[in-house]
């Protein structure tokens, strides 16, 4: 987009210097001669870009001294990153579907299309005559994992990103590896028919090819003025990580069909639509150095040194890698030209490297070779020093000492992090301080911490020294499942914690509870039950609670009555939308005390669906399972009359 804006710049100040092989003169690439060729009736132009809010409001007052009115609004649509296609209908039969091309003509590829199960054969109402839509083709984020681990398993080549593997997936030549890929058809206008009882806005007629049986984004948005096209960019801007594909920006159209027609375009691109990008979430950098972390259980976790490099608003010098097997199936090295990726508040990841430009000599990547040491003759923890070793079964390799610094650091941390005990003013850096000075040795020492040995350490005088031990003071009124989530439990979430909470009601119970105990709760595994099982066996850990419990950390046991018998008992309940109410939390928390359970996605398991403005896509698939989908005064009636 960066060079596309440089090169129209300096072919409006050089004119002399455009050719018609320039990228501004044409739509795409040329079609493939392995397929046929197909015209399009009307072009299929591109868009213009928008970067900022100056272009947007560049391109609205061009277009309201080019209508000379103010008598219009606009369609948000979110700009899917796949490929665009286009379907012509016979009769309402579908009878071709082709590539964009150059914008004049396409490649033929009706019979990879068809095997898209999102795209109509046949139309829902009679079209006489030809009719055609134009879509995007794509693959949800879900589907390109899948795509690449089948791959990775197959040891065939890795796809960059969906759209690559969209793009793929639709130019083969055998319509049966169409037919194997996940791919979804979304459509977004209506080009050509010769019936003139069309709906006379592009909303109504995007209306209008629902009915018909077309696929049409749920997330499109009108607005009235360019206050309103800059709500719905900030808000996909900050919530796009959450779709379940991949977008880049929104597509501002005007509404009205009579003012698109006498707008038209100028060059390759319509006067009335324009694409209002996001901030780039990927950028190409060399992954210098693949390093090692330990986590507060234990696990080895490698992470990416890169050289800087801007996404999305921030420099990004780290990456995560995942784990060993995750390197290996994307094939990662070091010295690479790497893809990396932010999205939201995500940490950033590398995706997978840039294969023509691996530097000669790399070598695949190994943690055993990484971590090995010649005087033990073994792999070895950064931080201790211990052999290290990996469970059968499982994709991480674990350092087994309990006293490794590392470790201890970080169950300090997390103990006193705002979810668990709340402890505020312990973070990071003073937990590496009071490990190192030897004031404590675990995050039950914390609670015999005195004011002078605080004191003893930088940054800690006075007031906040007073202040650290007065957080710690008032920590020893967490809730239980506060206290269970602190223990840093492998794979006891937040969640989990409350729910062993409610089960048991007391800490000494759940320490007493035998793996079949555990087992026996539906929402516990059988992995997350010997992990419990073997906290509360660890004769260190065990002494660390009674330290604890000396200390006065004895949350009291929780009393009333069980979840089987509240009135939401049994029913698990998902939310989507802004809510009027309450807060996302508010509402969990509400549905908890009422004995039932909140989850963050629809599934076959899913009670009810709670909406609320702008909902997102989980109302589609709660639509196709068949989930029962209530607003805001419906959930409020429900749990009121309870």
């Amino acid at each position: 987009d960066g060079l596309m804006q440089q090169l129209k710049q300096l072919e409006t100040v050089h004119p002399e210097l455009v050719t018609p092989e320039s990228p501004t003169q044409r739509v795409g690439a040329e079609p493939l001669p392995a397929f046929s060729i197909v015209r399009h009736p009307l072009p299929m132009l591109s868009l213009a870009n928008a970067f900022n809010p100056g272009d947007i409001n560049d391109w609205y007052n061009r277009v309201l001294k080019l209508a000379g009115s103010t008598d219009f609004d606009f369609v948000c649509e979110l700009k899917m990153d796949g490929v665009a296609i286009a379907l012509t209908y016979e009769n309402s039969v579908l009878v071709t579907g082709a590539t964009r091309g150059d914008g004049i003509q396409g490649e033929n590829i009706t019979h990879n299309l068809r095997t898209i199960r999102s795209i109509p054969l046949v139309l829902n109402h009679m079209i006489p005559g030809r009719f055609e839509v134009r879509g995007e083709v794509f693959m949800t984020k879900a589907g390109f994992e899948k795509l690449n681990d089948s791959r990775a398993r197959e040891g065939l080549p890795l796809f960059a990103n969906p759209r690559n593997a969209a793009a793929g997936s639709v130019r083969q030549l055998d319509p049966r590896l169409t037919a194997g890929r996940p791919l979804e058809a979304c459509i977004y206008m209506l080009a050509y028919t010769r019936e003139t009882r069309m709906p006379r806005t592009h909303w109504s007629r995007l209306e209008y090819l629902k009915q018909l049986g077309f696929k049409v984004n749920p997330n499109n948005r009108r607005a009235a003025n360019i206050d309103e096209i800059q709500n719905v960019y900030h808000h996909w801007a900050g919530e796009r990580h959450k779709l379940p594909y991949e977008v880049d920006g929104l597509v501002i159209k005007i509404n009205q069909i009579s003012l698109q027609q006498s707008l038209g375009d100028v060059g390759r691109e319509p006067r009335w639509a324009i694409a209002y990008k996001f901030p780039a979430v990927q950028a190409n950098t060399v992954l210098k150095e693949i390093k090692i972390s330990v986590g507060r259980t234990g696990t080895l976790n490698p992470y990416a040194v890169l050289e800087p490099v801007p996404i999305a608003g921030v420099t990004v010098r780290q990456a995560t890698l995942h784990n060993e097997e995750d390197i290996i199936r994307k094939d990662i090295r070091e010295g690479d030209t790497v893809i990396v990726q932010r999205a939201g508040d995500v940490i950033p990841q590398v995706v997978g490297p840039v294969l023509s430009r691996r530097p000669p000599g790399s070598q695949p990547f190994s943690i055993e070779m990484k971590l090995f040491d010649k005087a033990k003759n073994a792999p070895v923890c950064p931080e201790c020093g211990s052999v290290i070793f990996r469970p059968e079964g499982e994709v991480m390799y674990y350092c087994p000492d309990a006293a490794c610094p590392a470790q201890a650091q970080q169950r300090i941390e997390h103990f006193a992090s705002k979810n668990a005990m709340d402890i505020q003013g312990i973070g990071d850096k003073l937990s590496a301080a009071l490990l190192r000075h030897q004031l404590v040795s675990d995050f039950a020492d914390l609670y015999f911490l005195t004011q002078q040995a605080l004191l003893t350490l930088e940054n800690t005088k006075g007031k906040k020294a007073a202040g650290i031990l007065a957080a710690v003071e008032a920590s020893k009124q967490q809730p239980l499942q506060r206290l269970i989530f602190a223990l840093g439990i492998k794979h006891v979430g937040a969640e989990t914690a409350s729910l062993l909470a409610s089960k048991f009601k007391s800490l000494d119970r759940l320490m007493s509870a035998s793996r079949e105990q555990l087992v026996a709760i539906d929402e516990i595994g059988p992995k997350t039950a010997d992990s419990i099982a073997a906290f509360f066996s660890n004769s260190a850990n065990r002494q660390i609670i009674e330290k604890l419990g000396s200390a006065g950390v004895v949350p009291p046991e929780i009393t009333g009555e069980d979840n089987l018998n509240k009135p939401l008992s049994g029913l698990e309940f998902v939310l989507t939308g802004k809510l009027e109410h309450f807060t996302r939390e508010q509402a969990e928390q509400r549905i908890k005390q009422l004995g039932g359970t909140a989850k963050s996605d629809v599934t076959r398991q899913t009670s009810y669906l709670i909406t609320g403005a702008e909902p997102g896509s989980k109302v589609d698939r709660a639509r196709k399972l068949g989930i029962h989908i209530i607003g805001e005064n419906e959930f409020l009636a429900m749990s009121d009359n309870q």
